[in-house]
């Protein structure tokens, strides 16, 4: 048998969680703004009525209820989850036929890219994506090995189970499910069929995923309008030279899983399959290219064990790719942890030239990575909004209506408000629109975040009280009005049906 590497896994995956938590104690940053909306998310938990898979909200719900507010508390899960992908990539190693060194260099390698160490600094959905990406996948590279697939029952358990958990996450699972399904109908593995569990596995899937597709039925698929505004606005951007080079960015987990391809089209041409169509699939929707990320810890493992092969590489190479990969985790780490505060990070982006690193979803260049960019201004922004809601009368304090601009300003005023004394802020955007109005009809209101326009088009009399300016945040943060607001058209009841659909 492959010999394991237990305790020095052990170690590895200890210091990655011990650093995300260490980070987050001393960081200069905040939440960012889909952090912001995940914790709302978890107060209007609705497990079978929700537009996004609800997974991250009972996460939330859960995290805040057991530890707190905290940023390393809210930052728990994904850390733990990012340990896991480190345990599922030097797992696949050792599957692969790879030994102590092999699984040991995938672990260091998973740890230190910038792929998973900044997702597992965040409380987001793609870290754990990537978790269930992965196991999904290191069940399968297992069923292509094993001598007799149909009595691996735990196997076949193992995928169901990762792609039932990944509907609960994110959509996204659906590639790699597409992946998947073609790998074993393409390969030997489709004799499977024949026996009970795939379907098992499939049943167990949809019953997992279950909160995902009821929401999605119950509110009219908003899954579609998601991703026509996702195209239109984002996606559109992407290039293919862009995509494919996001991945040459990774660095040697990339240039490792290279090498798992190979060898996986040699060995398990089912795991070469199910990851190749998801990465042809995604190239040709012009995605992002961190949404094919999840397939590179599993592949990254059997590309250690299979450079690891006595002569494949003299070592003379071995040293140079060593120092290489040291290079580049050093080099890469602030990147991948918000170690540095905002200014020092600018200038250490600057020196780096690393534009494509920090270009927003809109593609312009920015001082900051977007992710980090994300992270400041909020706390201030909700407690400058609390000024203004203190300067109003008894009586306009007890109707006033909170309006923010978009779901990463009703986010944060909805987190940090409560140590301010400020009421939940209601949005038309996104998710934030299937919480509704409220029950004020917004006789009074304070604007975070609207445009001039925008507060005439709901009030007839409107007064800019403050601005808030944060320089090095997204672009669209920088410069945010707070506004108070008088005689409404219409109650906001009224309105509020007209504004759905909005982002």
């Amino acid at each position: 048998m492959t010999p394991s590497a237990t305790l020095p896994l052990a170690v590895i995956a200890l210091v990655v969680v011990g650093a995300h938590v260490a980070t987050n104690l001393v960081s200069a940053y905040g939440l960012n703004s889909d952090e912001l909306l995940y914790l709302a998310m978890g107060q209007h938990l609705r497990l079978f009525a929700m537009d996004f898979p609800p997974l991250i909200a009972v996460l939330a719900r859960g995290e805040r209820a057991l530890l707190g507010d905290g940023l390393w508390a809210i930052r728990l899960a994904p850390a733990l989850a990012h340990a896991a992908i480190i345990v599922v990539a030097a797992a696949s190693a050792r599957a692969a036929g790879g030994g102590r060194s092999a699984q040991i260099i995938v672990a260091l390698v998973a740890a230190t890219t910038p792929l998973h160490l900044r997702p597992g600094a965040m409380f987001q959905p793609v870290v754990l994506d990537q978790l269930w990406w992965s196991l999904a996948l290191y069940a399968l590279l297992r069923l292509s090995l094993a001598p007799r697939p149909t009595a691996a029952p735990r196997l076949w358990l193992l995928l169901g189970a990762a792609m039932g958990l990944g509907l609960l996450t994110k959509f996204s699972i659906l590639f790699i499910g597409l992946g998947v399904t073609i790998a074993l109908v393409a390969t030997p593995l489709r004799r499977s069929f024949a026996t009970p569990w795939p379907w098992v596995a499939l049943l167990l899937a949809l019953a997992l995923g279950a909160p995902t597709i009821v929401g999605q039925i119950r509110l009219g698929w908003p899954v579609v309008a998601q991703m026509a505004d996702l195209r239109s606005r984002q996606l559109v951007l992407v290039s293919t030279r862009g995509y494919l080079g996001e991945q040459l960015s990774y660095g040697p987990i990339a240039a490792l899983a290279v090498a798992g391809m190979v060898w996986g089209w040699r060995h398990a041409r089912a795991l070469a399959i199910a990851c190749g169509v998801p990465f042809i699939v995604l190239l040709l929707l012009h995605a992002k290219g961190y949404y094919v990320g999840p397939i590179y810890p599993v592949l990254g493992g059997v590309g250690a064990a299979w450079i690891e092969v006595p002569g494949r590489l003299n070592p003379a190479r071995r040293r140079v790719a060593a120092a290489a990969a040291i290079v580049f985790a050093v080099i890469a780490l602030p990147m991948g942890l918000p170690l540095l505060p905002p200014a020092p990070m600018a200038r250490y982006v600057a020196l780096l030239g690393a534009g494509q690193a920090t270009s927003s979803i809109a593609g312009a260049v920015m001082p900051l990575p977007q992710d980090y960019a994300d992270m400041l201004g909020w706390d201030e922004m909700a407690r400058q909004t609390a000024q203004v809601y203190r300067s109003l009368s008894p009586a306009d304090r007890a109707r006033v209506v909170l309006l923010a601009g978009n779901y990463g300003e009703a986010g944060a005023l909805d987190f940090y408000g409560p140590r301010y004394g400020l009421p939940k802020a209601r949005c038309a955007i996104g998710s934030y629109w299937f919480y509704g109005a409220g029950p004020r009809p917004g006789a009074v209101a304070i604007t975070v975040g609207l445009g001039a326009a925008d507060v005439a088009a709901l009030y007839r009399d409107a007064r800019l009280a403050r601005t808030v300016v944060t320089p090095l945040a997204l672009a669209s943060e920088q410069v945010v009005p707070i506004a108070v607001a008088r005689r409404p058209y219409r109650a906001l009841q009224r309105v509020w049906p007209a504004l759905a659909g909005r982002n």
